[in-house]
């Protein structure tokens, strides 16, 4: 079996780069992701499995992004980034399982052909394949391993070096879309941060931004990033900004005690720099695809302003933006969140905004996925990281409608300019954040006056220990358990104990364990609420 010449090669390269025996990898919505010493052999196989689905899609470019995120220093992780940007098919999930899980290097091989014979691929055509990574020392060898897989496949292969995770995104759309009329952007890191800047001026029209942001960059990849870009916006703009945990040079202290992920799972602000109250603030993660905002109020007690509160932010502020365009009628905006968003959140949406609400399952491709059906589709999960995509039909609108009043022409041109704004591949930290600005300085709000939109229901999410998680399965967007038989039942009595109350529990995808999550109307009764079913969940999973 040797349909291209290339047997050989792949094999002598991949003995280069051995699998970890007694493991077994599942390829999940971020790819791979483990303690970096195990990924060198996985890396090689999605090399592999990368110059397939090019040669599969008629040789577009795909993606492949080294990164772990938000996790600590010694991990890291690799996936796969299709031709628009978007995260890898589902179906090709499978197969990226199977290729990476080969025995020997030999099956490895014979499994790299086989799915190329049962995907119609032609192994002669082009491929080509694009990478970054993080900053993480274990990307040097990853990226090695990877290039050694695109060699011996004969594939076409660019090495962009350090880049945040949705800058990959974005090259990636931006080659694919190169001299097309749905072109995205200049293929180059500046073409990113030029398209930003461009677009970032023409949000503002003319507003002020209102006091210092403090931007928390997570030791990672975010913080030299964000300093080039600042190079892009033009001085007279006013955009003052002090950016913090931008060390890149030890490694060790990415993602610690900083970052997006801290602040939302703490629930308090980073210690260094020492928080200072009233000043308005927002983290990055890892590799920037999250984003929350925060402040400590004069009295010192901290507010978050997370993922549920930038998608109801967004949707009020291009709702408005499209009634004043003269476009509410024709045009279909909606927001998808996940059974975690916070119950406050979709009623204020839904009853305030009057904007429709989607639940989906947990996991961004879910969430993408549904906000594509919509003309302007609003989607964050609670921890931060979201975007807005914009139909052609939605584009078109704006370009083309004729304006019959200064106001109406504000309207269009505004919502043109955040077309350009907002990265619509992925969940955007950098994106993200100049949208909030923008959108603060329209409505000259602060922080406070944002925060002020609803109260949060309190709420609480609980892990419980269980032998077997697979007995546990969701329907109605993970928010009820269809098996075990009666287990929802006995979580119904319980949340109609309460005011205000909801609670559901989901297996979790990566260990053997049960997520709960409650709220209700007080603090004690969603804790309450919270332990009662724990307890439930642990009967029904023989709890350990």
């Amino acid at each position: 079996m040797d349909y291209d010449g290339r047997y050989q090669q792949i094999l002598e390269a991949s003995k280069k780069h051995p699998i970890v025996e007694g493991h077994v990898f599942k390829y999940g919505t971020a790819g791979f992701r483990m303690k970096a010493d195990l990924l060198e052999g996985v890396t090689f196989r999605v090399g592999l499995l990368a110059a397939l689905r090019s040669r599969k899609l008629n040789s577009q470019a795909i993606g492949v992004m080294i990164t772990a995120s938000h996790n600590p220093a010694p991990d890291n992780g690799v996936k796969i980034v299709d031709p628009m940007g978007d995260m890898l098919e589902q179906d090709w999930e499978s197969l990226a399982t199977a290729l990476v899980n080969a025995a020997s290097h030999e099956q490895l091989v014979e499994t790299y052909y086989k799915i190329a014979e049962a995907q119609k691929v032609d192994l002669k055509s082009p491929a080509k394949v694009i990478y970054g990574r993080d900053t993480r020392p274990s990307g040097h060898k990853l990226v090695s391993a990877l290039a050694d897989a695109l060699e011996s496949s004969g594939s076409e292969h660019v090495d962009y070096k350090i880049l945040t995770t949705p800058q990959l995104h974005y090259l990636v759309r931006a080659t694919n879309t190169e001299g097309l009329p749905s072109t995205y952007g200049v293929v180059s890191e500046a073409g990113y941060y030029d398209k930003l800047a461009s677009a970032f001026v023409k949000a503002m029209r003319g507003k002020r931004i209102n006091g210092q942001l403090v931007v928390d960059c997570a030791n990672g990849v975010g913080g030299p990033k964000f300093h080039e870009f600042l190079k892009h916006v033009p001085k007279e703009l006013g955009f003052d900004v002090k950016v913090v945990n931008d060390d890149v040079l030890r490694p060790e202290v990415l993602n610690l005690d900083c970052g997006a992920d801290f602040v939302k799972t703490k629930q308090r602000a980073p210690p260094i720099p020492k928080p200072q109250p009233g000043v308005r603030s927002c983290s990055f993660d890892g590799d920037a695809d999250r984003l929350i905002y925060y402040w400590l109020d004069p009295q010192g007690s901290f507010s978050m302003l997370d993922g549920d509160r930038i998608s109801s932010l967004a949707a009020s502020f291009l709702g408005e933006l499209v009634e004043r365009a003269g476009l509410k009628d024709y045009l279909r905006i909606g927001v998808v969140q996940t059974a975690y968003a916070n119950g406050a959140s979709t009623h204020y949406i839904t009853q305030h905004l009057k904007l429709e609400v989607i639940c989906t399952p947990t996991g961004v491709k879910h969430l993408h996925h549904v906000a594509q059906t919509f003309d302007i589709g609003v989607y964050f999960e609670a921890n931060g990281h979201g975007t807005v995509l914009f139909s052609p039909d939605a584009v078109n609108a704006f370009k083309n409608t004729e304006p019959q009043s200064p106001a109406q022409k504000d309207a269009l041109d505004t919502l043109s300019a955040f077309v350009e704004l907002i990265n619509q591949t992925v969940g955007d930290a950098l994106s993200d954040m100049l949208m909030v600005e923008v959108i603060l300085a329209h409505k000259n709000w602060t922080l406070r006056d944002w925060a002020l939109t609803y109260a949060d229901l309190p709420n609480r999410l609980v892990r419980v220990e269980v032998k077997n998680k697979d007995v546990f399965e969701t329907t109605d967007a993970e928010r009820r358990l269809s098996k075990p038989y009666g287990v929802q039942d006995e979580i119904d009595n319980e949340v109609r104990k309460y005011k205000d109350a909801r609670s559901f529990a989901r297996a979790s995808g990566t260990e053997n364990a049960c997520r709960v999550y409650a709220e209700a109307a007080t603090r004690s009764e969603a804790n309450e609420l919270a332990e009662r079913v724990a307890r439930i969940i642990e009967r029904y999973g023989d709890g350990v």
